[in-house]
């Protein structure tokens, strides 16, 4: 238990809480795409190289979007978010996440490596929601500056993720620290869970397989997180440490 009286509850989730919405990671068994590793769309360099590349890549991963739905984790942790927010218990849940299945389980969220549906124009800033031009042929131009050229909006490796600023002072405050689906190697993400820590939160983690910064003291509970996180939820909100 954290030594603060009121409770705050952060979540942060990682590629396993979308695992059961089949969300396609585009890699056959060889960990390749089209013959290229997928390291290689993931960076300012790759789309500098090669743009129509980067774009096609994420174009695809876009389209992918409307073939899938929130599984029974994203509603569970809509859930907690909605029910303990209504009893005064601020809930911050954060994603590594780019798909959108936690807005559409009714969740906000702080995505920190950014959002498929969303584009970005390197022109002027501007960042639009858009879900429909799906066309992996033809780049978008920014309607507001008119840039030839808009790029996904997600964080590529060797670029600052979003929202760190709240992350952080949601995490100096958090009474409650959950850990879905991550695999605890990712940085800064991956560092979330010791700052839990050393606040005193209480530290929960599911994963199909124990995480790298798992410690004796957190509460790990193995398993797919579309049939933990039901569970785990009702008992949360059972417990009136979390508000009555």
């Amino acid at each position: 238990m954290g030594t603060r009286a009121a409770p705050e509850v952060v979540v942060l989730t990682g590629a396993g809480v979308s695992a059961d919405s089949g969300v396609p990671t585009f890699r056959d068994n060889g960990g390749l795409w089209e013959g290229h590793q997928v390291e290689e769309f993931a960076t300012p360099e790759a789309w500098r190289r090669d743009p129509l590349l980067v774009w096609r890549f994420y174009q695809l991963r876009r389209a992918a979007l409307a073939r899938v739905v929130p599984n029974a984790a994203h509603v569970a942790l809509a859930r907690l978010q909605r029910e303990l927010g209504a009893r005064g218990v601020p809930v911050t849940l954060v994603s590594q996440n780019v798909d959108d299945l936690h807005q559409r389980a009714g969740a906000e969220v702080l995505d920190m490596h950014g959002q498929l549906r969303r584009l970005a124009c390197e022109g002027c800033g501007a960042r639009v929601w858009n879900e429909d031009d799906v066309d992996p042929t033809r780049f978008l131009a920014c309607g507001q500056c008119g840039n030839s050229r808009l790029r996904p909006d997600v964080v590529w490796f060797g670029e600052v993720p979003y929202e760190l600023d709240r992350i952080q002072a949601a995490l100096s405050r958090c009474t409650h620290f959950l850990c879905v689906g991550t695999s605890g190697v990712v940085y800064p993400a991956a560092g979330f869970l010791a700052h839990a820590r050393a606040v005193g939160a209480r530290c929960t983690l599911n994963a199909l397989e124990a995480p790298e910064n798992l410690a004796p003291e957190d509460d790990f509970r193995p398993g797919r997180a579309a049939e933990v996180m039901p569970a785990l939820v009702a008992e949360w909100l059972a417990d009136g440490t979390l508000g009555a």
